[in-house]
């Protein structure tokens, strides 16, 4: 579904990906780990297009990113943002609903409200929370009104940056438990970056390292314990001592 090939993108002198090569299957979960500044989320903003990369080039099932129209490019996505990135201004059913007010395919405001509240419910959320607003939720709330937001036009591809990040280990579970069970039942492409060991055992079929700018180390989630990679062993087990220095 996502193929990149030798992806490079540098900042000034600063170079964050020298050479990213990756192959994401369709209808598969992978997880992007690496160390906080490693470019993870540098080459998220690459394939959405948010950022130019410098060298290299992104299919997505075939087709070349940078040539293609760009609504329609847009409209195969979905995004779990770390942060959530809700509107404060609007209740949690608009939020939900964003996407599905505008652009080509704009839904008629009641049926729009009626699909976000089917969305809620997935993630557990019941009907009375739409007319509440995001300042009226706890953190895990927000975290679930976000990803309701991320599948609510059935998108084919669903980013989730740092998804469990200040979230309580309970909470944390309980997500990673949605994102599995949601991308299993729409058969979508997921494509996770996070540093959270336990998302990573929950969500992933494939698991990608990026260190030093490229893939360092890649394969099912089954063989990552026993991968034979230095720079993967002392991530996963989180060891002071390795080839990957600990910033002082």
């Amino acid at each position: 579904m996502i193929e990149l090939r030798d992806i490079r993108k540098a900042f000034g002198r600063n170079h964050v990906l020298r050479g990213v090569t990756l192959t994401v299957p369709k209808g598969e979960s992978m997880v992007i780990i690496g160390g906080s500044g490693t470019g993870k989320s540098v080459l998220l903003k690459c394939i959405l297009g948010l950022v130019r990369p410098d060298a290299g080039q992104i299919l997505i099932e075939g087709e070349d990113a940078s040539r293609a129209e760009r609504e329609a490019f847009l409209a195969r996505f979905g995004m779990l943002f770390q942060g959530g990135a809700l509107f404060d201004s609007l209740p949690v059913w608009q939020n939900v609903a964003f996407r599905l007010m505008r652009g080509a395919t704009k839904r008629p405001k009641a049926e729009a409200r009626e699909i976000a509240i089917e969305k809620l419910r997935r993630v557990g959320l019941k009907p009375e929370v739409a007319d509440l607003f995001p300042a009226e939720l706890s953190g895990g709330m927000q975290k679930r009104v976000g990803l309701a937001r991320a599948i609510a036009a059935d998108p084919e591809i669903i980013f989730f940056d740092e998804p469990t990040t200040g979230l309580d280990p309970i909470m944390a579970g309980v997500i990673n438990e949605l994102i599995r069970e949601i991308v299993v039942e729409m058969g979508a492409t997921a494509m996770t970056i996070t540093h959270d060991m336990s998302s990573v055992r929950a969500i992933a079929d494939d698991v990608a390292m990026l260190h030093g700018g490229v893939i360092q180390w890649t394969g099912p989630v089954a063989d990552m314990d026993h991968s034979g990679d230095p720079y993967l062993d002392q991530f996963i087990h989180g060891r002071a001592e390795g080839p990957i220095e600990a910033v002082r």
